[in-house]
């Protein structure tokens, strides 16, 4: 590395960092001015009917727990305690008391690019990719071999690979949801805030990758500026570096695959510090000059837009009939069967939000009936707040949309994968579902400070049929909004590499003025034309699909902008510390003061208390579960005991529970009922001004009276059974004597309960 990389690396700095460099000064100039121009005409955006929240996860970490790393330096499996948090990146430490003490982790992990396997089946076949003419032999042996049956492995085409594994495939599961979801929240782009800095980056990314032939979607598209020019680079670099090293790796098959990822990884070190420096430079430049950028805008913004628009007349008069050919013949055909291979997966996907924040809801209800005091609303809350960072509970929306599938389009519009829409549909869902979380806690809170504690049952309906309600129509809208986008992702690219070929576009540069010519770009008008030739199809065909009803899809002539004006007061206000005002935690906290002993000493139940709150995936000690040594890779803080999953997070207080046959609760009494009185329109024809009045009805009825019944819910027959861990003989025949201990007194329990009162059975509200 150090003997041919160096020259390698500055000639790819020359090559790429040098011409984005240019790009991105151009494209910083044409945003600065593309904002002053919205910020002085204005722009009308829908008002979304949910809150928002702005910082969803201050002073909140994701997971923390134990797990078995292999360690390149020393060849070996050792266990390490990794904490992932609110940033989603992971970190490890040598152990759990290092990261008590807030030492500084061993490593880093920044998620974005990577991916999660869970084989080593999977992992070979990647990295047997990596070198042409070196494959690996069915059979043969890896390089490294897994200390248990269950690894957790991230792949990265560039940079270092990292190697876990656990003992279970329960804790496997769990930990790869947690993983996948810190790679799908890394891998969210750009931040929308930064109006300026964000469109110039993407269009110089763009025009760069155009200019080399590369048109389609870009799965490296993800990070930080600097992580995305690093890719961007070694796009390029990887081939030219594999072509001078490769031939001179030696050894056998697994020891020269190990070397080229070593290599490569040191190569994508070197080429991020050398992005970091040279892209920071052309920031501060450009900063340097907004001011005065900014200036000359304002003072000729009516000139600049007239410029503009002359310029971009005679650019259409020149592009449009030859696009609206290519229109018709390659691009028409395909917009529906596109659009319906997005609509299915994603529609379904955001339904399964739907229903499990309803279902969340309704085990608040039954147990508030049981226990109706505001110290369970808050214990519930505290639960429910996080509920849309929680992967596990999240998993099942998410697996959803892994169902979509673009097969048979990626060769003709150059689509290398349906991953960049599947991540950007589960990053919309889980920004709904904190937003309807947001919502339902808001007016919740408010309602509980100016009713009091009478009628909390009634409380929660009230307020979740106005949530459920407004989640419907934000989901619409969301939805509609990313299918027009993904259809323009994937025309856009193969339209301008059909049609680039065939114009000469510095021609049109001598109709601008010079002082003009920093905010208008021939390039950009050129792209501008063709968007808005294919947009028109493109709402066409959306708005064909919110006519069927099967959709689930609002009609765009249905636009409630000030359904629940008081609503939107409360948008500024912080999240609720529900423990904080009404105690929900001290449940918690007083069973923390017999357990809180850590490296001999008694820890403050204060602290744990801090810590239970601060954790978005719970770490809930169940009665009779074995307490492991914290640094045993057996025992994964709470991956046993999280209760996230059908039939095992519902069982607390006796209620809640599922039926024998797996039912979601909310099939059973109610939820078919939500479902007509808060859904879409029962056939297509219906007017569109009734939907709209069913809607403001709903509104309004949220701030009256309703009526409730009341369903018994049948005690399940059968209880989960504990899961024996791996333990060591003394330990483990003292656990089967506790889960022996723990059945008779279960089944006595049961038998009490089945002679005894109707209010020892979990019963939940019928939503009408």
């Amino acid at each position: 590395t150090e003997k041919y990389c160096p020259a390698l690396l500055e000639k790819s700095k020359q090559r790429v960092i040098a011409e984005f460099g240019r790009l991105y000064e151009q494209q910083y100039a044409v945003a600065l001015f593309n904002k002053v121009r919205f910020d002085v005409e204005g722009g009308g955006t829908l008002q979304p009917q949910l809150l928002h929240r702005k910082i969803p996860l201050e002073n909140k970490a994701i997971f923390s727990g134990s797990l078995f790393q292999y360690l390149e330096e020393n060849k070996k499996w050792r266990n390490h305690f990794l904490s992932i948090p609110d940033s989603h990146d992971v970190k490890y430490y040598d152990s759990k008391a290092s990261h008590d003490r807030l030492l500084h982790p061993k490593g880093t992990i920044s998620c974005a690019g990577y991916k999660v396997l869970t084989s080593m089946e999977q992992y070979l076949n990647l990295i047997s990719n990596s070198l042409p003419g070196v494959k690996a032999k069915v059979g043969s042996s890896p390089f490294l071999k897994c200390a248990t049956p269950y690894p957790l492995i991230m792949w990265h085409p560039y940079a270092r690979h990292y190697y876990f594994c656990v003992t279970t495939e329960k804790e496997q599961k769990k930990w790869y949801m947690v993983l996948q979801d810190c790679v799908r929240h890394s891998n969210n782009g750009l931040s929308d805030e930064k109006k300026v800095q964000t469109p110039a980056f993407t269009n110089a990314v763009r025009l760069y990758r155009q200019a080399q032939g590369q048109y389609g979607t870009w799965e490296m598209m993800c990070g930080a500026p600097s992580q995305i020019l690093s890719n961007l680079v070694m796009e390029g670099l990887l081939s030219e570096l594999r072509d001078l090293i490769s031939p001179r790796l030696k050894g056998k098959l697994h020891e020269r695959q190990r070397n080229w990822i070593l290599i490569s990884d040191a190569v994508y070190s070197l080429v991020q510090a050398q992005c970091q420096t040279q892209y920071e430079a052309v920031l501060q430049k450009c900063e340097a000059n907004r001011s005065s950028l900014e200036a000359s805008i304002r003072t000729d913004v009516d000139q600049i837009i007239t410029s503009k628009e002359h310029v971009t007349n005679k650019i259409r008069a020149v592009v449009l009939p030859k696009a609206e050919k290519l229109l018709k013949v390659s691009i028409q055909p395909y917009i529906s069967s596109i659009l319906e291979a997005l609509l299915e997966p994603t529609s379904r996907g955001f339904f399964e939000v739907r229903e499990v924040f309803f279902r969340e809801l309704v085990d608040m209800s039954k147990n508030v009936l049981n226990e109706g005091t505001k110290e369970m609303v808050a214990q519930h809350m505290e639960k429910i707040s996080m509920l849309a960072f929680h992967p596990v509970k999240m998993c099942s929306c998410y697996e959803k949309v892994m169902q979509l599938s673009l097969e048979g389009l990626d060769q003709r519009f150059d689509i290398s994968s349906p991953s960049v829409f599947i991540q950007r549909v589960q990053i919309l869902m889980r920004e709904q579902m904190d937003n309807a979380v947001y919502t339902f806690e808001q007016i919740l809170h408010q309602s509980l400070e100016s009713q009091g504690g009478e009628d909390l049952c009634k409380t929660i309906q009230r307020c979740q049929d106005r949530v459920i309600k407004k989640f419907d129509y934000d989901s619409s809208t969301v939805r509609k909004c990313f299918f027009r986008e993904a259809l323009l992702q994937i025309f856009i690219p193969y339209i301008l590499k059909q049609l680039n070929p065939c114009f000469e576009l510095p021609r049109f540069e001598e109709l601008i003025f010079e002082d003009f010519s920093h905010f208008i770009l021939v390039e950009n008008i050129f792209e501008e034309v063709v968007l808005q030739s294919v947009m028109k199809d493109i709402i066409m065909a959306v708005k064909e699909a919110a006519v069927q009803r099967r959709h689930n899809l609002y009609r765009d002539s249905i636009v409630l902008s000030n359904s629940d004006p008081n609503l939107h007061l409360l948008g500024d206000n912080p999240s609720i510390d529900w423990a904080g005002q009404y105690g929900g935690d001290q449940e918690e906290v007083d069973g923390a003061e017999n357990d809180a002993e850590y490296n001999g000493e008694v820890e403050s139940v204060t602290s744990r208390k801090k810590k239970r709150v601060k954790q978005v995936v719970s770490l809930i000690q169940t009665n009779g579960t074995a307490v492991l040594p914290s640094e045993s890779c057996l025992e994964v803080p709470g991956v046993e005991d999280i209760p996230e999953e059908d039939g095992e997070g519902r069982k607390e207080n006796g209620a809640g529970e599922e039926n024998s046959e797996n039912k979601p609760l909310c099939d059973q009494n109610g939820f078919a009922s939500l479902k007509a009185s808060t859904g879409k329109p029962e056939d297509d024809n219906e007017p569109e001004e009734q939907q709209k009045e069913e809607f403001q009805a709903t509104e309004s009825a949220g701030e009256g009276e309703e009526s409730q019944a009341v369903a018994e819910e049948q005690p399940s027959s059968k209880q989960e059974e504990s899961e024996v861990l791996l333990l060591p003989p003394a330990a483990a025949a003292q656990k089967e004597s506790e889960i022996q201990e723990t059945s008779v007194a279960h089944e006595v329990h049961l038998h009490e309960c089945n002679d005894g009162d109707q209010h020892h059975r979990g019963v939940r509200p019928h939503i009408t």
